[in-house]
């Protein structure tokens, strides 16, 4: 019975932190982008983008995950008429770029410790041949989709990119700066604007 308490003493205070980072108008993308994760972020945004237009800081800490939930996010960043602001905490990997580039290129920050992780995106298909040559034709439009986007986004070339990206292509804050990446490097919020 006591564990049981304590569980909902702790899942109150997590609702009441969630209320409080909420009305800080901060989302969190923490930890696997999964539809679940796309669903909580993309309602927070909505729903904050619904009470006015003030900026909206989304922090992201995440190894990626599912491509498609993470465009879903990021897309509904760019579509909101609240300014997004994006801050990378811890390591922002995979399909967490794309999201972080989800704020324009003067609105994304990054913290000391954090480090950034391009690559090509993975599968797994089975079935008959032709079902996995489908998907391995999409994972291909992905990773060319992916390689233009950071392109794009970084002012580096899309087969340099494409080069970099084709194995784990780690780099820290400052060399996240260095490739176009991240723009300014912030150990602490007054430091955003």
């Amino acid at each position: 019975m006591w564990n049981h308490e304590e569980k909902k003493d702790d899942e109150k205070k997590d609702e009441g932190m969630g209320g409080l980072i909420l009305k800080a108008r901060t989302v969190l993308v923490n930890g696997e982008v999964d539809q679940e994760l796309a669903q909580k972020v993309i309602s927070q945004l909505i729903a904050l983008d619904a009470d006015n237009h003030d900026s909206i800081k989304v922090v992201i800490c995440s190894p990626g995950g599912h491509v498609d939930s993470g465009f879903a996010i990021r897309d509904i960043m760019r579509f909101i008429e609240s300014p997004i602001i994006t801050i990378g905490a811890g390591w922002v990997a995979s399909i967490g770029v794309p999201i972080f580039f989800g704020a324009p290129k003067e609105s994304r920050y990054s913290l000391p410790g954090t480090r950034y992780l391009i690559h090509q995106p993975s599968g797994g298909a089975g079935g008959q041949v032709s079902d996995i040559r489908i998907e391995a034709q999409e994972i291909l439009k992905i990773r060319q989709h992916l390689n233009e986007l950071i392109a794009k986004e970084t002012g580096q070339s899309v087969e340099k990119v494409a080069k970099d990206s084709d194995r784990n292509f780690w780099m820290n804050a400052e060399e996240a700066v260095e490739y176009g990446l991240v723009p300014k490097i912030i150990s602490s919020a007054s430091e955003i604007g």
